[in-house]
């Protein structure tokens, strides 16, 4: 694969684009405070070429993540429109509802099943199918903690629902297990797993609507650039897409990429991305203008 460029600041790019896909976690705060110089870098490309649609795998709703971003520090101005994998995963549980569910995610997820006629278990033994949002606490728990429950229902042949594909993200320093770490576990343990977050097509799907409707026309997809940081999410998903990419290095995968003076470690970033055959037209340590 051909190597990214490696570039100081988006404004040198920003004229061959007419929107932006931007991921939120990792590139715009790390669920602990937002990143000044990323969000001053979206606002101004929203003043000077076009829409920014935020594409997030958080497992809740745009709306309900609106005030999340708000809390950290995230101007408004940064970002015209939102989508979410918890936006998309809402149809894959309503197509089976009314279940009953074994859900699993803390409660501030509760916001993803809100208005489906979806009913609930309290035991794997109990479900029609599963859904995952996260892990019920992922401050003190790891995938092990579920190995037991999800074989039951890996062997009852139920299907899970994957809000969130992610492994783990940032929390401020501290590294934290989300919702595809599960799924990933359960595909291990033989059990078929749902996903519609990035890297999958209907996020995107989503995205390419609310950027056609902020243009007022539909978009060439060689003039959207997607920005991110995981390589399993957003890297895969856009080179699945055939998006333009701008990688950001400090973000998950920040241990392989970063340089001893906190900028990008191209050698570390190249072969991160072989390894996986992926790509990225761009790159740079930390979204910047």
């Amino acid at each position: 694969m051909p190597a990214p460029d490696l570039i100081p600041g988006l404004s040198t790019i920003a004229a061959h684009y007419d929107a932006v896909l931007c991921d939120v976690w990792g590139v715009i705060h790390n669920g602990r405070w937002s990143f000044a110089e990323s969000c001053a870098a979206l606002v101004r490309f929203q003043e000077t070429r076009g829409p920014v649609v935020l594409i997030s795998n958080s497992p809740r709703p745009a709306h309900d993540v609106v005030a999340q971003l708000r809390s950290l520090g995230v101007p408004d101005a940064a970002w015209t429109d939102f989508v979410t994998s918890g936006d998309v995963t809402r149809d894959a549980i309503a197509q089976r509802a009314p279940g009953p569910a074994w859900a699993v995610g803390p409660v501030r997820d509760g916001a993803l099943y809100a208005g489906l006629d979806v009913t609930f278990a309290e035991t794997p033994e109990q479900a029609a199918f599963v859904t995952v949002s996260g892990l019920f606490d992922d401050e003190i728990e790891t995938p092990d903690d579920y190995s037991d429950r999800l074989k039951i229902c890996a062997d009852r042949g139920l299907v899970l629902i994957c809000a969130n594909p992610d492994i783990v993200v940032h929390r401020g320093t501290k590294l934290i297990y989300c919702a595809g770490a599960l799924a990933a576990l359960y595909a291990d343990l033989g059990g078929e797993v749902v996903m519609a977050g990035k890297p999958y097509a209907p996020i995107y799907a989503q995205a390419y609507t609310k950027v056609d409707k902020a243009l007022g026309r539909t978009a060439a997809r060689d003039r959207l650039l997607a920005i991110g940081d995981g390589l399993p999410t957003d890297v895969k998903g856009a080179n699945a897409q055939n998006l333009p990419l701008l990688f950001i290095g400090g973000g998950i995968h920040g241990a392989d990429t970063t340089a001893a003076d906190g900028g990008l470690n191209a050698m570390g970033l190249a072969r991160l991305l072989d390894q996986v055959e992926a790509k990225a037209d761009y790159a740079m340590a930390g979204l910047v203008w």
